[in-house]
């Protein structure tokens, strides 16, 4: 057959075939050629790592799989996906190019801009659909919780029956790029049909102990859904998960399992609420929310955050609760939000970090990162929103709550399994005696903290306050306006003209109500 009318679907992070607009349309329009580009400027950045390809490929076996069932080849390429379109459509003609809307990196994005004008310029009709519920030129954000729902309760999208297949050499699913990184031996495993397992498991079973779970590292491990891996890859659509989840909630007889996925659903909507923020304003993936808080990105020198950057991201940071997350992260590529949350914290506040290194270490360990969640995410647990609450995380408060016997701390910590409850979050404080006795010499077997947990507290809420009191009003209303959730009732009304006027007030005067963004536990 003449290959001068291909229809190349180009396959991003939505790795399946069911509620899949672009292979749908595709398919009914003539030959398809379905397209995974492994981009080396993608993969070779300082956000991209072995366990994430690891998982893609997973993915990609199972999607060549599921292609193969409707008669179609799934094309891999290492390659730059611009000069790849160029070369395919130069040999036998691109009739049009489909693929999903991507709230990606600042390197995806670049892509995006560069396919789009050469698209132009060559008359081929690029149609991107959305896949979740972020909206690309979102004009008010008064509007994005109606679009969301409407989004959400829309029929999933069929697989095709069938579809007209061009077949191609291509570099097969074997090879993964040059990517930086150590396999993480716990990870999780990518794919269509493990999603769809891992879905009915926590929606069947695993969902009653979901709520009072999802904090501690210890339950959440089966608590929490395990979804956001494949959500953040797409080997299942957020609206299925959405709508099997209502299913659910409709079928079961039981109110408090009810309530517990209302509560899961909840958050579903939370992770296109963060999703949207990147998607509105991609600067700050490298940028302050407020830039009057990039001040507190350089309080050390160089050589002091090489040194306590390297030690939080080995576990070597002497709080043992902290040091047992970065490993579990480390190890298996998923940590349950809050203690997410706790790292951040940490590293910003405590060792006084800058948000963009610490930030970048996390994106690589998680197998589930998305960009859109991850930023500003990691922004909020920094402070350099500008309009959520200050938020710092005591590492041994948060271990007599979260991890009361050190189960968990003993468990990715072998150094510490002899020592006693009484000093098992603060080793540091044990006598030497007692040191020799349970095998860990601190210095030796174990750091001590860097720094002195109070004083740097201390320390964190000062320079905090020093720029939040002397941020403009109408810089916290721009931030709102383009930002905060719409979804309460109670959202403040901001007269931007009136704050303007006043902008040589201090933001401490704006009133608490405008500043109570939630802080969320954003877990899947």
């Amino acid at each position: 057959m003449p290959l001068r009318d291909v229809h190349v679907v180009w396959f991003k992070r939505d790795l399946r075939v069911a509620d899949h607009a672009a292979l749908s349309a595709a398919c009914e329009a003539g030959p398809v050629l379905p397209l995974f580009i492994w981009a080396p400027q993608v993969w070779s950045a300082e956000d991209a790592s072995l366990s994430q390809a690891m998982f893609v490929r997973d993915c990609l076996q199972d999607l060549a799989d599921a292609l193969q069932q409707l008669g179609l080849h799934l094309h891999v390429y290492h390659h730059d996906p611009l000069t790849l379109l160029q070369r395919l459509h130069a040999k036998f003609g691109i009739a049009g190019l489909y693929s999903h809307e991507e709230t990606g990196n600042q390197h995806t994005y670049t892509i995006d801009r560069q396919v789009q004008a050469w698209c132009r310029m060559q008359g081929i009709v690029w149609q991107e659909w959305p896949q979740n519920g972020v909206v690309r030129r979102l004009s008010d954000r008064q509007q994005w919780q109606a679009q969301w729902a409407l989004r959400m309760q829309a029929p999933v999208i069929a697989v095709p029956a069938s579809g007209l297949a061009v077949r191609l050499p291509d570099h097969g699913l074997e090879r993964l790029p040059a990517v930086a990184g150590h396999a993480q031996a716990e990870r999780q495993v990518g794919g269509i049909g493990v999603a769809e397992a891992v879905m009915a498991d926590f929606l069947t079973r695993r969902v009653h102990g979901y709520q009072r779970g999802i904090s501690s590292p210890l339950s959440a491990v089966q608590a929490c859904s395990r979804l956001s891996p494949y959500l953040a890859w797409g080997a299942v659509s957020l609206r299925t998960v959405v709508q099997a989840t209502r299913v659910r909630a409709q079928q079961t007889e039981n109110v408090q399992q009810r309530r517990q996925l209302h509560s899961f659903e909840s958050r579903l909507h939370w992770h296109c609420h963060f999703m949207q923020k990147l998607e509105s304003e991609p600067r700050i993936e490298h940028q302050s929310f407020y830039r009057g808080f990039e001040a507190l990105q350089s309080r050390l020198p160089d050589a002091a955050v090489a040194l306590r950057l390297q030690a939080w991201q080995v576990a070597q940071t002497g709080w043992p609760l902290v040091d047992a997350c970065m490993q579990m992260l480390n190890q298996s590529g998923w940590l349950n939000f809050r203690m997410r949350a706790m790292l951040m914290s940490t590293a910003s506040y405590l060792l006084q970090l800058p948000w963009r290194p610490s930030g970048l270490h996390l994106a690589r360990a998680f197998v589930d990162y998305e960009p859109g969640i991850h930023w500003p995410q990691v922004q909020m647990q920094s402070g350099t929103t500008g309009i959520n609450t200050l938020r710092i995380y005591h590492p041994v408060k948060q271990a007599l709550t979260q991890d009361p016997q050190g189960v968990f701390v003993r468990q990715w910590l072998p150094v510490l399994r002899q020592v006693p409850d009484s000093w098992i979050f603060e080793p540091w404080r044990m006598p030497t005696s007692l040191q020799r006795r349970y095998g860990c010499l601190i210095g030796r077997d174990y750091p001590a903290p860097m720094v002195d947990i109070g004083e740097a507290i201390q320390t964190a809420k000062q320079d905090w306050f020093a720029i939040r009191q002397t941020m403009p009003a109408h810089a916290v209303a721009d931030i709102l306006q383009r930002h905060a959730s719409r979804k309460s009732r109670h959202f403040p009304k901001v007269d931007r003209g009136s704050l303007r006027k006043k902008s040589n007030r201090s933001a401490a005067s704006v009133s608490a109500q405008s500043l109570a963004a939630p802080q969320l536990s954003l877990q899947f």
